[in-house]
């Protein structure tokens, strides 16, 4: 595993601001029944964060006919569902939802050339809500393989979230399995594929980017 490149400044504040609050409680605080505790709770979330940015190893399964999941988390939605911002045709969405614990970088579903990238700014509902979906803050991407299938994925960002990072260029060749960004806390993954799809899984499955083939194309 490695540290995400995007979230050195992010994982560095909170050590920082760990140490000094560590420090104030050491110093200040005599009681050691108080002291301890917070200080344990401090250094836990110091290793939760370092371990939400990370950048899993994985073993990729996804192809240019095989969909894997964008991210790991869960699965939420299975729907028709009309994408206008670039297909502009009824598409099989399939969800995913991110939650604190989840690992939340981005992989490529596909291998393909990227069509259309773009950013969306946004609201911060909750990610799980359906009107996330189109009113969030959101990046778009969309992957043209080379059998002329189209898949296209949203990431969302959630309530907590405040950043997307989105490493798609127009043009770009990419690789079903490599990293293709990161979102900050709970968020989400909408997945728009042909109708005519294989759906692979089913709403309540647990899903891990890269390993889970979620489709057919």
């Amino acid at each position: 595993m490695r540290l995400d490149k995007n979230t050195y400044g992010t994982v560095l504040l909170v050590y920082v601001i760990s140490a000094v609050l560590i420090f104030v409680l050491q110093y200040f605080v005599r009681t050691w029944w108080i002291a301890w505790p917070l200080t344990l709770g401090i250094l836990w979330v110091c290793v939760w964060q370092t371990c939400f940015h990370m950048v899993p190893r994985r073993t990729p399964a996804g192809s240019s006919t095989l969909v894997t999941a964008v991210a790991d988390g869960k699965i939420v939605t299975i729907e028709t569902a009309y994408e206008k911002l670039f297909l502009k045709r009824d598409c099989t969405m399939i969800s995913i939802y991110m939650d604190f614990w989840d690992v939340h970088a981005n992989f490529w579903p596909v291998t393909g050339t990227v069509d259309y990238t773009e950013y969306y700014p946004g609201e911060h509902f909750l990610a799980f809500k359906p009107k996330a979906s189109e009113e969030n803050e959101h990046t778009c991407t969309c992957i043209r393989t080379r059998e002329g299938k189209e898949v296209f994925f949203k990431q969302l960002a959630g309530g907590f979230a405040r950043r997307i990072v989105c490493y798609a260029k127009e043009g770009m060749e990419v690789k079903a399995g490599e990293q293709c960004g990161i979102i900050k806390f709970g968020s989400r993954i909408d997945i728009y594929l042909p109708t005519d799809a294989e759906i692979c899984v089913s709403v309540g499955d647990t899903v891990r980017a890269c390993e889970t083939v979620v489709a057919k194309l």
